[in-house]
């Protein structure tokens, strides 16, 4: 669950969702940079994600990257993480960092918000958050 790639589900019909990755259908590169880019905006000016913030480093741009070579490649798209760092291993990467129920809710929301103002199509933004959910869920490490 955790690896699943959100072109790689099914439609609520049953039949196999668009061949072409949501890396394609969002635009490449540049429209993953920007999404990630306001997610990373946002975290620093929204006092509700100040939680999500507390948890990086003061110079968000190392993060930044990574988001956006992980999502390229989860999305579809070309490998930057991987062929940088290896496989994810998104769980254990994260351990460190104390990630509850309100960490998950504000990465989310954060995430969402990135995705409105970026204006990703409601389908894709809703396949997006789908497979977000999961994975943030995944990601708690410590009881609330």
């Amino acid at each position: 669950m955790s690896d699943a790639r959100p072109g790689t589900e099914p439609d609520t019909g049953g039949e196999p969702v668009e061949a072409r990755p949501p890396f394609d259908t969002l635009g490449g590169e540049g429209s993953v940079r920007s999404l990630v880019d306001r997610f990373y905006d946002l975290m620093d000016l929204e006092l509700r994600f100040a939680g999500l913030r507390a948890l990086h480093p003061t110079d968000l741009s190392g993060s930044r990257d990574k988001l956006f070579w992980f999502l390229c490649g989860w999305l579809g798209g070309p490998n930057h993480y991987i062929e940088r760092f290896g496989h994810p291993r998104l769980r254990a990467r994260h351990l460190p960092f104390a990630i509850g129920s309100a960490e998950r809710d504000q990465w989310m929301a954060c995430m969402v918000q990135a995705m409105q103002e970026e204006g990703i199509e409601a389908a894709m933004a809703d396949r997006l958050q789908a497979a977000f959910q999961g994975t943030a869920d995944w990601m708690r490490n410590r009881p609330d």
